[in-house]
């Protein structure tokens, strides 16, 4: 094993040189107005209101600071933006003088928490909102706390806000270990409108520590971070620990410790994963205070980072100043840090605005002459094959001359390659292997579709799956079925493109915009050229480089681990990565079950190879039905590598940033995490061909949704018609909505890109459970039972549609069932309403299971 780990590091050296993220280099601090009190304070509130900064109250010492006592304030201030200028407005008072309470920024107003003044702790809460055109604060109170509350932290997520540690009385023995919720959507509702006692932080009791918000790859947690107590008096514990909360779970879970005690600091979540430690003070020189008065040189000025899925810390850069006892608030597309106490007894007025530097990226010429020679030979592809299309049935069926090995890799590359190089292994990399589960079950799908589904369209010779349901129900049945499906690839072409985009914005100078019309250019030329012929043999090229691709790019992250393979084997394992299973029976958690795995997977993959026009066409493509089997097995067998590669790259990810955390980009969303690797740690030319892999993924079902749409139209809606009165004009249609496909796709992607998706993954798995489950059901319908009529389709459809949306709009259910769901829901309606309608009069010869005729 050293032997390997030896030889692996040598080739990593030797292809690449990865330079580490200086910590410096991450947060860039600008100056903005001061606070209009020199002096500034401590514990104010601090929210954002109205696109307004709002700063409320506090506490300093009048000069000179070691000789008068703590003074308490109840002045408003709020910052606003006028005419490009940052401007100061005086806004009045609270209705006491508080200072060291918390608070967070709703749609509605600031939530203030709690504080204390020379005389008691309060645990009164109330809202404040900014009233823009009367430039003043309005004030209405809320639930008061379960116990009084000084120095303690809040956050917020959805509508709830989470308060964690703080002081009951005026000393810190009085620290405690509560955690508390306010369901803001309850307001107003007749349900209680109360705090709730939550499951209390596991930890010492804390008061002056950070509570902060982020999502840690399954759920968006609760982290309380640092802090300090007093348990015996003059006996204080400096506080490390960090506890994550899971409010789906309701439980706590303890993280690694920060590097030093931060208590009395700020903290702010930053991208999907970071949270920034902007201030904070440790015991260093703590028992020292009196001693050296002015001298004190004040707290330490340097900002740590911390991210939640890899669970490491990191130095984050130095800071002009350590603000502590005051809250960042984000304000905005800035982060605002304002006022608070910089050494003891000594406030600060100024205000900072904080950003995270935007390195800059250079793709290098080589990686964009290997990017473009590649996408130049997809297009070289298309031409090579438009001569060869002298009818439809060349464009959409390949004239039945395709090999099988071809169709094969065409519909391995149609069925996974649109998530396989950033949805799955940002999922591995966020999450575990639970997922990998459900590509496991498409080998034992693959039977059905070998003697079930594909001899239903071989023995009909469809152009168009669609075709049985009007041979099996009606006219309208094939027509809702068709349509169906457009729509379904017309939005799968949208996310897959502006999903993908927004993965290589992280990797190449491009936009996201611009990588989605490179995309869908490019597809749409090859694709309207060579049709059919061209996707197949594009597809067969781009299987071929994403294995390749995908294994270098393995290799290179495993040789990176510290520890080379057994570092990847036992970080990864430490971390629970390898999980496989999860046996509880919830269908809404974010730590998806087995049962759901399993259920969702077979329904998706019954739904798609038997009513996806994308995959059905295959079946068409090749001489015989038993070089159609021969395709369906080659798909079955590549998926098995293929989610082990990919799985695995997500999980080698996470072993490589678990051990170079400083690497993280926190800009960047999970979704383009390898994007990241790819372009930062790969060598010159390997990186484009990366990128290559990534366009191929991408451009594989894309070019596949525009053929097939253009396949459905011309065979479900025109030809019906007799639209076209030669095969050449109908070929000359065909080439028209190809590329009028590919020209809406396109545009809808650029519309589609949106960079708070949590997940490729699971966006990609709820689009194609709201349109394919009803499709799937009409399918397993028409082929399963005599009974079912044209009426009892239409009634199924409809009752599918229905349950989909509710299901998709009402409930928390995860969406790697909706597939399943609306299959069901289609089946169950539709056999049910046939009963109620009268037997079908077709003749159902080779249209069920029942009566499909022996191959001769």
């Amino acid at each position: 094993m050293r032997n390997v780990n030896l030889f692996a590091s040598v080739v990593l050296c030797a292809l690449c040189c990865p330079v580490a993220t200086r910590a410096e280099d991450l947060l860039a601090w600008k100056s903005l107005p001061p606070l209009p009190d020199a002096l500034g304070v401590a514990g104010p509130f601090v929210g954002v209101h109205g696109d307004a900064l709002v700063v409320a109250g506090g506490a300093n010492f009048p000069k000179p600071v070691w000789e008068n006592d703590k003074v308490w304030h109840d002045k408003i201030y709020v910052l606003t933006q006028e005419a490009g200028e940052d401007v100061w407005h005086d806004a009045g008072r609270l209705s006491r003088a508080v200072a060291y309470g918390t608070s967070v920024s709703t749609p509605d107003g600031i939530v203030c928490i709690g504080g204390n003044d020379a005389e008691q702790v309060f645990d009164q809460v109330f809202i404040m909102s900014w009233d823009q055109q009367e430039r003043s604060i309005q004030t209405t109170p809320l639930p008061s706390l379960p116990r009084p509350c000084a120095h303690g932290a809040a956050t917020l997520i959805g509508n709830v806000v989470y308060v964690a540690g703080g002081q009951s009385g005026a000393s810190l023995t009085s620290a405690m270990s509560n955690f508390w919720s306010l369901d803001l959507s309850l307001r107003g509702t007749p349900q209680a409108f109360v705090w709730q006692e939550l499951p209390a932080c596991p930890g010492p009791p804390r008061a002056l520590n950070l509570t902060v918000h982020q999502h840690n790859g399954f759920n968006e947690c609760v982290y309380v971070i640092s802090g300090r107590n007093e348990r015996v008096p003059e006996q204080f514990e400096f506080l490390r620990d960090v506890w994550e909360f899971n409010p789906s779970t309701r439980s706590w879970r303890q993280r690694s410790d920060v590097p030093r005690c931060v208590m009395a600091g700020t903290g702010i979540d930053v991208g999907q994963s970071h949270i920034f430690v902007l201030s904070g003070a440790t015991e260093e020189l703590f028992s020292q205070t009196d001693a050296l008065r002015d001298s004190h040189p004040g707290f330490i000025k340097q900002s740590l980072a911390y991210h939640t899925i890899t669970d490491t810390w990191i130095e984050a850069g130095p800071t002009p100043a350590n603000q502590v006892t005051t809250q960042a608030v984000r304000w905005g597309d800035r982060i605002v840090l304002p006022t608070g106490e910089v050494r003891p007894r000594v406030r600060s007025a100024e205000v900072f605005e904080i950003s995270t530097s935007q390195p800059q990226r250079s793709f290098g010429a080589v990686n964009y002459l290997v990017l473009f020679a590649y996408l130049l030979s997809m297009v070289g592809v298309g031409v090579y094959f438009s001569r060869y299309n002298n009818s439809t049935d060349d464009f959409f069926r390949g004239g039945k001359r395709i090999p099988w090995w071809a169709a094969g890799c065409s519909i391995f590359a149609t069925m996974l390659s649109s998530l396989t190089f950033t949805g799955i292994p940002s999922k591995a990399f966020a999450q575990d292997w639970v997922y990998a589960v459900g590509n496991f079950t498409i080998p034992i799908v693959a039977i059905a579709a070998v003697y079930v589904a594909m001899p239903f369209f071989r023995r009909i010779d469809a152009t168009s799956a669609y075709e049985y349901l009007e041979k099996r129900f009606s006219m309208p049945v094939r027509l809702f079925g068709s349509a169906s499906f457009t729509l379904f690839h017309i939005f799968r072409m949208a996310v897959v493109m502006s999903l993908t985009g927004l993965a290589l914005a992280v990797a190449t100078p491009l936009t996201p915009s611009q990588s989605v019309l490179l995309m869908g250019v490019l597809s749409i030329i090859y694709c309207t050229l060579g049709g059919i012929e061209a996707v197949i043999w594009t597809d067969t090229i781009q299987t071929v480089v994403l294995f390749g691709g995908a294994t270098l790019a393995i290799a290179l992250l495993i040789a990176g681990t510290d520890g080379g393979v057994g570092g990847f084997l036992s970080t990864a394992s430490e971390a629970d990565k390898f999980t496989i299973a999860n046996l509880h029976l919830s269908p809404t958690s974010a730590q998806i079950a087995l049962w759901v795995i399993i259920v969702g997977a077979i329904g998706q993959n019954l739904s798609s190879y038997s009513a996806d026009q994308a995959v059905v066409q295959r079946y068409m493509t090749t001489a015989s039905e038993s070089l159609a089997a021969r395709a369906i097995w080659t798909n079955a067998v590549l998926t098995i590598p293929a989610t082990l590669l990919f799985f695995g790259i997500g999980t080698a990810l996470f072993a490589y940033y678990h051990s170079h955390p400083e690497r993280l980009d926190p800009n960047i969303t999970t979704d383009q995490v390898f994007p990241l690797f790819i372009a930062r740690e790969m060598p010159t030319g390997l990186a484009g061909l990366i990128v290559a892999a990534v366009f191929a993924a991408a451009q594989s079902t894309v070019s596949t949704s525009m053929n097939s749409t253009a396949t459905t139209l011309v065979t479900d809606f025109l030809r019906p018609l007799n639209f076209c009165h030669s095969e050449k004009r109908y070929l000359s249609v065909a080439r028209g909505l190809t590329l009028f496909m590919g020209v809406l796709g396109t545009t809808l992607g650029l519309f589609f890109v949106d960079p708070s998706i949590k997940s490729l993954f699971d966006t990609f798995v709820i689009v194609i459970g709201l349109f394919m489950g009803v499709l799937g059901g009409l399918f397993i319908l028409g082929g399963l039972t005599r009974r079912a009529n044209a009426t009892g389709a239409m009634v199924g459809a409809g009752v599918g549609a229905l349950v989909m949306f509710c299901l998709w709009y009402f409930t928390p259910l995860n969406g790697y069932l909706y597939t399943a769901c609306g299959m069901t829901s289609c089946f169950i309606s539709g056999y049910i309403a046939s009963c109620l309608t009268g037997a079908s009069d077709k003749d159902l010869a080779g249209l069920t299971v029942y009566t499909i005729q022996p191959h001769t």
